[in-house]
């Protein structure tokens, strides 16, 4: 364990960084404190994230939570992750935006014997005391074989022309929510039987969806049969541009996103916007269980990894959790 601060003085030391947590009149009193690097707090599934975390981390005392926001910059980030290292914590969460960019700073976090929870995103080398995800391609190939389904089902065969709005580029659960769907398209895509009218960029963001997909509605004057979004944001805004320049195609064409968040992407599903979503669990239960036995317990070794299982959430499986 590091040498530690004095608790006051560490404590007006991170009251000083860009930070939202639990606070509290405890404050003064945490035996330990935790620091979370988010890579972006405006994205809805990182915001669940925040929330649930904090929720989690209210229930112990000892705890002093903070949240660190690189409001999707790899540059900040880095710098947030350095400046908390000076602060001395008792231990490290991190949801890379970058798998490359945090590779260093997280290796100078495990060299100065810290331990390092990475979120849900993996780094270049395993500079983490564990790692909590889900399997992205795995996902991917889940939503690979519902739009086979849906599009069979849709025009009495496979086929059909798809639109996908990718996640930021460079990020590794774009990569993989892509080779984990087309594993499963290619065979169709090369026989022509599904063509792809359009690829474009729209960063985990409804907004930026929504223009990328008024250009993709104008490049293929609204010839298509299936949206394929990397998130449930960039989903629903296909589908809300859809809905706006051609109602009729809205009800018909396919809609599938990721992440499935009980306030977003299962209500569409529930609400007829998505045709299905696929769970990416939030991880935050987990990485506030490990914390709190790595905290406690000295003995305690995590696992290197965790992999969290995904299940599709579709009109057909929310009826039968209802009954």
């Amino acid at each position: 364990m590091l040498n530690r601060f004095p608790a006051v003085l560490l404590l007006t030391l991170i009251a000083l960084l860009p930070l939202t947590g639990c606070g509290g009149e405890e404050e003064t009193e945490a035996k330990f404190v935790v620091i979370f690097s988010q890579c972006n707090n405006a994205e809805p599934y990182r915001a669940a994230q925040n929330k649930r975390m904090t929720e989690l981390f209210a229930q112990h005392s000892d705890i002093k939570f903070e949240i660190l926001d690189a409001q999707n910059d790899a540059t900040k980030q880095i710098s947030q992750i350095e400046n908390a290292l000076r602060l001395q914590p008792d231990l490290l969460i991190v949801a890379p935006l970058n798998r490359t960019a945090l590779n260093k700073p997280m290796k100078n976090a495990m060299d100065k014997g810290l331990p390092v929870i990475c979120l849900e995103r993996d780094i270049v080398d395993p500079n983490f005391t564990t790692f909590i995800n889900s399997d992205n391609v795995a996902i991917g190939r889940l939503a690979g074989q519902y739009i086979l389904d849906a599009l069979k089902e849709k025009n009495g065969e496979i086929k059909g022309n798809l639109i996908e709005l990718t996640g930021s580029d460079g990020v590794q659960g774009t990569n993989d929510r892509h080779q984990g769907a087309f594993e499963i398209l290619q065979p169709h895509i090369d026989s022509g039987a599904i063509k792809v009218v359009h690829t474009a960029t729209g960063n985990w963001i409804k907004d930026q969806a929504m223009a990328r997909m008024e250009e993709a509605y104008n490049a293929t004057e609204g010839n298509f049969d299936v949206v394929y979004g990397h998130n449930d944001p960039m989903a629903f805004g296909a589908y809300l541009v859809t809905k706006e320049k051609n109602p009729a195609l809205a009800e018909t064409a396919i809609f599938v996103g990721v992440d499935g968040l009980q306030t977003e992407g299962a209500k569409f599903v529930r609400e007829g916007q998505l045709d299905a979503t696929f769970e990416y669990p939030l991880c935050v239960d987990k990485a506030v269980e490990l914390t709190i036995k790595m905290l406690n317990d000295e003995t305690f070794t995590p696992e290197k990894v965790y992999t969290l299982p995904s299940k599709a959430i579709t009109k057909e499986t929310l009826k039968e959790e209802a009954k």
